[in-house]
């Protein structure tokens, strides 16, 4: 996979710290399996399995952040008339407002309120100006109130 990564400035910086975290873990996973390894026959340790087990996931969970960096392109804030990646929006459905920010795939959260740009909200509200009604497929309508 060589394609670009939408990403924000504040996503980018939470993967650099989480990749920080994970690689400071090395030396105490290294650790962990030379301990559980001293308990003698690998076939029946549970130690050592779940040692390794937990081992890999990091270091495949390094590797995907890694990855992820390396493709990042950050998306750029501001004040917008349209919505675009990186843009906050207020969406009104039904009388209720919901706040969110419209991120790429790898930084959306929806309890956070970051829904991605391929989310069927994200998709129907990219490129409309405040003002703007859409309808998902499921029915649901949403005024866009407000877009920062």
């Amino acid at each position: 996979m060589n394609s670009v990564m939408s990403i924000t400035a504040d996503g980018r910086e939470e993967l650099e710290k989480e990749l920080e975290g994970l690689i400071a873990k090395r030396p105490e996973m290294a650790e962990k399996i030379a301990t559980a390894r001293a308990f003698g026959d690998l076939s029946e340790n549970e130690e050592y399995s779940s040692a390794r087990g937990e081992q890999k996931v990091i270091e495949g969970r390094i590797l995907e952040i890694q990855d992820i960096l390396k493709r990042a392109k950050i998306i750029r804030a501001g004040k917008r008339e349209r919505v675009a990646l990186g843009a906050t929006v207020v969406l009104n459905s039904g009388g209720k407002e919901q706040t969110y920010t419209v991120v790429g795939v790898v930084e959306a959260n929806p309890l956070e309120g970051k829904i991605s740009n391929e989310s069927p909200i994200g998709k129907e509200i990219l490129g409309k100006k405040a003002g703007d009604s859409v309808t998902l497929s499921n029915g649901k309508v949403y005024k866009i109130v407000e877009i920062s």
